[in-house]
């Protein structure tokens, strides 16, 4: 069965044709970003997640009378560069703030509030680590496990979290 066929009978529900569609692009996709885009090898895990993701969701867009790869790599292509520049932007903001003065807080109430609107910013994935090794203490071994992605990628998104609690708690 083609891809455009696998697309096809996903849009009209078909849980196992977009399990079997997902199964075999993704190893296309990660080859594509690889090549194309990132160099790095943690952030491919998480940029391939994100483009599946956008392909289940714009999956209304796709037009079954023309090709399937065109349409595909149009998403990869946008989601790969929104996601370097929400990188570049993050190390902009984290090269801003190194300089800048810490400021205290007025009480528990108010950190609170920081906090929450804090981690309301973080993609999807960086909740989920701080929540599985900070919420519930769990290893980075155990989180990965839950969350089904590798430790190396578990520590990043952790890391990244941290980081970008950091550069909007400290003002």
């Amino acid at each position: 069965m083609t891809r455009a066929q696998l697309m096809e009978r996903a849009r009209s529900g078909d849980r196992e044709a977009f399990h079997t569609l997902f199964k075999e692009i993704g190893p296309l996709i990660t080859r594509f970003l690889h090549r194309r885009f990132l160099a790095d090898h943690s952030e491919l895990e998480d940029v391939c997640q994100e483009v599946l993701i956008a392909v289940y969701r714009s999956r209304h867009t796709y037009d079954s009378t023309r090709p399937f790869e065109p349409w595909l790599f149009a998403i990869v292509r946008r989601v790969s560069v929104e996601h370097l520049r929400r990188s570049r932007r993050q190390i902009g903001l984290a090269m801003q703030t190194d300089d800048l003065p810490e400021v205290r807080v007025e009480s528990d109430a108010s950190i609170a509030i920081e906090l929450r609107q804090a981690l309301e910013q973080l993609p999807p994935a960086q909740i989920e680590a701080v929540n599985l090794t900070k919420v519930l203490g769990l290893s980075v071994d155990e989180a990965s496990r839950r969350a089904g992605t590798t430790v190396g990628s578990m520590k990043v998104r952790v890391h990244r979290a941290y980081e970008a609690l950091k550069s909007s708690l400290i003002r």
